[in-house]
């Protein structure tokens, strides 16, 4: 779990769990005991369940908790809490449902709008419920409902502030559910209500649906404010707050790991440091992924953790060629040293994606995390417009961590100066590592090659680079040549030759 918002109290004793972790978090603890809170979301958003797992939470501390239902059965609620594998025994269900002979034309009201009968017998069935069960979490589901009933805008406000009055004085918090089917966005009861918390889903073009929370308003409590990803799976709403790299501050002093290559250190002057990204950049097949598993074998032998999140190919593939180049990570994986999560861009949001990446720094410490690839987390990305930022916040958050970043760019084209990458994230990293290839004597051959870093001095030659079954092999500077990033390099001396 991330570090609360600034001003957010952890909770205690005048904080309620909503019984959802990252959604307390966002609240900057839980909410306030004894006040009025709003729930709203489209069908299918999630409210139920938040609801449930809220009074759940009551239940489970042993509280009176009711759960008043004006518009689903209490079958239906016992089909959701199934489905999430709960027991509702310590929940108080009332069904406010009209009975069946409502459909009969005898119970037809024709003296009085039916606005003016119901209102007043669901408020007082509510109130009577109430007052003797002496619940301390009641949740109502839904306002749509006592919309319709009221009528009229100024009767549903009226009606709403004299239940948050008479709850105030009863030592009872409310959560009011709204599904937000009215034809205008209702806004009386969010000027009522002590806190807001809107669910939205968005149904893209293909993959699964995405959802997030927003909070609009919380009074006299800091929380974290902007969008915050969740999704529904069995045992509830798991939400994953916004990364904040600020609450986040540095920690460890750059230190440098090297790769376990020689001559590939030498080319970094001594590999890479700590609290660093570098990205590697080159066409398909240069070998960059084989660099990024290199770091993590050299990490895991010196008893440190790395974690790969891989997009573009299967665990098993990313084995068996690894295999094939005399790199095991077998043993590795089997000790946990290397952790490999293989990413689905079409059922993965960019929030959960930061909060595995958290994960794998704060609970399984990891030393090393490698992106394999940025094209593949552009494509995890609802909207391109702001993958940038979310990049630059999870590379400030993990070099502050002290972790280093590896990501990998793979970019169009396969040689000369023509090359381009559909993502710039050159600027972003402190290390540009760059792979090519070449042409010579009929062949196609590979350059490795360092065009940045920030952390200390490095080469600026231009070495051979070869992946064989023994594994990775840079070779020495490619001196006698020259336009060798242009795919087709020129001698400087007749007769010479490239080192392969």
């Amino acid at each position: 779990m991330q570090a609360q918002p600034p001003g957010g109290d952890p909770a205690g004793p005048s904080l309620l769990r909503t019984g959802v972790p990252g959604l307390d978090n966002v609240l900057g603890g839980g909410l306030t005991a004894n006040r009025l809170y709003l729930l709203e979301g489209a069908p299918g958003a999630g409210k139920t369940t938040v609801a449930l797992q809220f009074l759940l939470d009551g239940a489970a501390l042993r509280e009176p908790v009711l759960y008043i239902t004006l518009s689903e059965t209490a079958i239906e609620l016992q089909g959701v809490a199934d489905s999430h594998g709960w027991d509702l025994t310590g929940i108080a269900v009332h069904e406010m449902l009209p009975p069946e002979d409502a459909l009969e034309p005898d119970e037809q009201y024709t003296l009085f709008h039916p606005s003016e009968v119901e209102l007043g017998q669901t408020t007082l069935k509510i109130l009577a419920d109430v007052q003797r069960i002496k619940p301390t979490r009641v949740v109502f589901d839904s306002l749509s409902e006592l919309r319709l009933l009221a009528g009229n805008s100024l009767r549903y406000r009226r009606q709403i502030l004299a239940l948050k009055q008479f709850f105030a004085g009863r030592q009872c918090t409310v959560l009011l559910l709204d599904d937000m089917t009215a034809m205008e966005h209702d806004l009386q009861v969010q000027s009522i209500a002590h806190a807001v918390v809107r669910l939205e889903q968005m149904n893209s073009d293909y993959g699964a649906t995405r959802r997030r929370l927003i909070v609009t308003k919380y009074r006299g409590r800091a929380y974290r404010d902007g969008f915050h990803d969740y999704k529904i799976v069995r045992g509830g709403l798991q939400v994953f707050p916004r990364l904040v790299a600020a609450e986040h501050p540095p920690t460890l002093p750059q230190t440098r790991l090297p790769s376990g290559i020689a001559a590939l250190d030498e080319l970094l002057g001594g590999g890479i440091e700590k609290g660093t990204s570098t990205l590697v950049i080159g066409a398909p097949g240069t070998g960059k992924s084989s660099l990024a598993v290199q770091f993590s074998l050299a990490a895991a032998e010196r008893g440190e953790t790395a974690a790969l999140f891989i997009f573009d190919e299967s665990i098993a593939t990313l084995r068996t060629r690894c295999l094939g180049m005399g790199m095991d990570l077998g043993p590795h994986l089997a000790s946990g040293r290397i952790s490999v999560r293989q990413i689905d861009p079409a059922e993965l949001s960019p929030g959960e994606l930061a909060h595995e990446l958290t994960a794998a720094v704060t609970q399984r410490h990891a030393s090393i995390v490698v992106i394999d690839s940025l094209n593949g987390y552009m494509n995890a990305m609802p909207d391109e417009r702001f993958l940038i930022v979310h990049l630059h916040e999870l590379l400030t958050y993990l070099g502050q961590a002290g972790v280093a970043t590896l990501l990998i760019g793979a970019q169009h084209g396969l040689m000369g100066m023509q090359m381009s990458s559909p993502l710039d994230a050159s600027y972003l990293a402190d290390a540009v590592l760059m792979l090519r290839y070449y042409e010579f004597a009929g062949e196609v051959r590979q350059a490795i090659s360092v065009i940045k870093k920030r952390g200390g001095a490095h080469e600026r030659t231009i070495r051979a680079f070869t992946l064989s079954s023994s594994g990775i092999n840079v070779g020495p500077p490619l001196r006698n040549f020259r336009g060798i990033l242009t795919g087709v390099p020129v001698p400087v001396d007749d007769g010479a030759s490239p080192p392969r």
